[in-house]
């Protein structure tokens, strides 16, 4: 099975990117072998910057999405939602690709499931 997660909201205030993330590792854990896309828009490019700070016992969307790369998700973060916050050239988590909408769209065909936060 494929499934395609769209992130859509900041990493910090709301938890929508938390529980998405959270989802994510709960499925990776119990189903190892679906095969998961993430696709990063609007605020929720926030969430692949590097070096985020969160105070002891507070989750850390930085390091949730490490972990769902080294499990092979295959994240990409929206090219033009980065440009319009002024953040194309920032530091990003390692293994976040660029994606255009043709990829989004490419994915959304493709994949088995699809689920917005």
């Amino acid at each position: 099975m494929k499934m395609l997660f769209i992130l859509n909201d900041a990493p910090y205030g709301l938890e929508k990117t938390y529980n998405a993330l959270r989802t994510i590792m709960a499925i990776q854990k119990e189903y190892p072998e679906t095969e998961i896309h993430v696709n990063l828009m609007a605020d929720s490019v926030f969430a692949a910057l590097t070096n985020q700070v969160t105070p002891s016992g507070y989750y850390n969307i930085e390091r949730m999405l490490e972990s769902i790369i080294k499990k092979k998700a295959q994240v990409r973060i929206c090219t033009t939602c980065l440009q319009a916050r002024g953040l194309f050239d920032a530091e990003l988590i390692e293994g976040i690709e660029f994606g255009t909408l043709k990829h989004l769209a490419d994915w959304t065909m493709q994949d088995d499931k699809v689920i917005v936060f």
